[in-house]
């Protein structure tokens, strides 16, 4: 996995272990590591939908936008920013949870490859001489390579005694880990050519496709209440892009879970279900009525703390397009005020011209103003 996926994998393992060591088997721990990440990321999973519903909402006022000044797109960005930054708004908010969801899986990735470091804790002298013995005796399947320890478990668990100078601790500890849930080998790697058609190899190729099918059940259900708030939505510019992103998700799901150990499909479905009733419940929550007495409180919040990071950038990018030209075209004596210069007097012209737009956003918000001389 790298040194990335360690270093995520590590924090990730302590509460895997933490886990397994209070209910004993690895699918279950899985499932409450899974509901453990969501419930503490459920502060920031408010604030996303909640942008998301007021996304939603604010809809109709953004195309009427887009209508208004279809012919000036400078201006449509300025009145859309606007509009954001009046009702409280980060178009990017819904983008961290996204974010931390796949580091969360990297690492989750990191802790299935390595189940005797992170949940057993298995010492790397150990592991290294158990490799030894595997490789000495031409017992390395094609794995071996990059997922040693899931060759490791396997192979105590069939041949005990061949591990033996290890001590009986760790004979003892591997050959007793729970890896399996409801008789399905979450170290083992789904595949739709088995050597054998029984129950188990059913079994595991039902994870990739269980875990596409949750995660499409999702993303419907997302879809339907984003079109029921906003009938236009499919109307809108990039929209279509959009829909083959969403639905992408459960196609990359299932490919993802064919190639890696079940148990990262399986981590998979439970977030996608916790993820599924999570925003169901918060849809619940955030009714009509509700909504009005939320908007009121970040409206009035945002009076007081004054135009945000974003406001102050785009009004500073304002401020500069009226110095060389304004949203409306080019300035008529911009070119002349400019002609006969060399490349660098332009350069320090036009940097003549930022810093007085940042000396005027600084008055007008009474800041300190540092002028940018830099050659």
């Amino acid at each position: 996995m790298g040194k990335i996926g360690e270093l995520l994998g590590y924090p990730l393992g302590w509460v895997m272990y933490w886990i397994y060591e209070f209910v004993g088997n690895y699918g279950i721990s899985i499932i409450l590591f899974t509901l453990l990440s969501k419930l503490i990321m459920l502060p920031v999973s408010y604030k996303q939908q909640l942008g998301t519903v007021r996304q939603q909402a604010l809809n109709p006022k953004l195309n009427k936008l887009r209508k208004q000044y279809a012919n000036n797109p400078q201006k449509l960005q300025e009145e859309q920013q606007k509009l954001y930054n009046e009702e409280g708004i980060n178009p990017m908010g819904s983008c961290l949870p996204l974010i931390v969801t796949m580091i969360i899986l990297y690492g989750v990735l990191d802790v299935v490859y390595r189940p005797l470091t992170h949940i057993l804790r298995i010492s790397s002298d150990i592991l290294e001489k158990a490799k030894t013995i595997i490789t000495e005796n031409e017992l390395a399947d094609k794995y071996f390579k990059t997922r040693p320890e899931l060759t490791i478990l396997s192979r105590v668990k069939e041949n005990p005694d061949l591990f033996s100078s290890l001590g009986n601790d760790f004979v003892e500890k591997v050959s007793s880990f729970k890896n399996t849930f409801m008789g399905v080998d979450l170290g083992a790697i789904p595949t739709i050519k088995p050597d054998t058609w029984d129950k188990s190899a059913i079994a595991l190729i039902m994870i990739p496709i269980a875990s596409g099918l949750v995660q499409l059940l999702y993303t419907l259900y997302s879809q339907y209440k984003s079109r029921k708030m906003n009938p236009e939505m499919a109307k809108m510019q990039g929209a279509g892009c959009m829909n083959v992103m969403l639905f992408g998700m459960p196609v990359f799901s299932v490919w993802l879970a064919f190639t890696v150990p079940a148990g990262v499909g399986f981590y998979w479905i439970w977030s996608a279900v916790f993820a599924f009733l999570q925003t169901f419940l918060l849809y619940m929550y955030f009714t009509p009525k509700r909504m009005e007495k939320i908007n009121a409180k970040i409206k009035e919040k945002n009076k007081k703390k004054g135009p945000g990071f974003m406001q102050r950038m785009m009004e500073q990018q304002n401020e500069l397009m009226k110095a060389q030209g304004g949203a409306g075209g080019p300035r008529p004596d911009y070119d002349a005020d400019t002609e006969g210069m060399s490349r660098a007097e332009k350069q320090n012209y036009n940097r003549q011209l930022i810093n007085e737009a940042r000396k005027r956003m600084a008055e007008k918000y009474g800041e300190e103003y540092k002028e940018d001389d830099d050659k």
